[in-house]
């Protein structure tokens, strides 16, 4: 059973474009386009406040992103701050080079494998994190208040287990 979903323009009372084609999806169809679409929204806008606030400290989110990780974790092989940040191992080498051109990350070789190495925290990165982190995860609270903190463990756990399944 095809059901048809409802343009904006429609919602909001401007007149419907005549070129627009409106989508006849069945409701799961329907309801996983919806979902995708609200996450990506939430999630720009929440990334949108993440982002600034670090910016203050002239970081982006991902230079933050290996900086948190390395702070709470301690040293690790740069393929582990790959999959923990999301980026490429291009995208690693070129954040670590920026991260140790700042003073904030040192380079170490691995013991174990002389092609590893281990991306870690320099005092100033250490100190930096330490200053700055409190103030970033009360910022994220804040943000995150549109919901109660038992909606906020629901709505993680749906996430998470939609997560797994997709990469499964």
């Amino acid at each position: 059973m095809a059901t048809s979903t409802r343009p904006d323009s429609v919602a909001s009372g401007t007149p419907p474009n005549p070129e627009a084609h409106e989508p006849l999806l069945d409701e799961a169809s329907s309801a996983a386009l919806r979902l995708w679409v609200i996450m990506s929204r939430a999630h720009a806008a929440i990334a949108a406040h993440a982002s600034a606030d670090v910016a203050r400290h002239g970081l982006t989110l991902a230079e933050f992103g290996i900086l948190e990780a390395l702070y709470h974790r301690g040293p690790m092989l740069l393929g582990e701050v790959q999959r923990c940040i999301l980026v490429s191992s291009g995208g690693i080498t070129f954040l670590v080079d920026r991260l140790t051109a700042k003073g904030l990350v040192e380079r170490r070789a691995c013991e174990a494998d002389r092609r590893a190495r281990y991306a870690a925290l320099t005092p100033t990165g250490t100190e930096l994190v330490a200053r700055i982190f409190p103030e970033h995860a009360a910022l994220l609270t804040q943000v995150m208040e549109g919901l109660t903190v038992a909606e906020q463990t629901t709505a993680a756990d749906l996430m998470r287990a939609l997560g797994r399944f997709a990469a499964a």
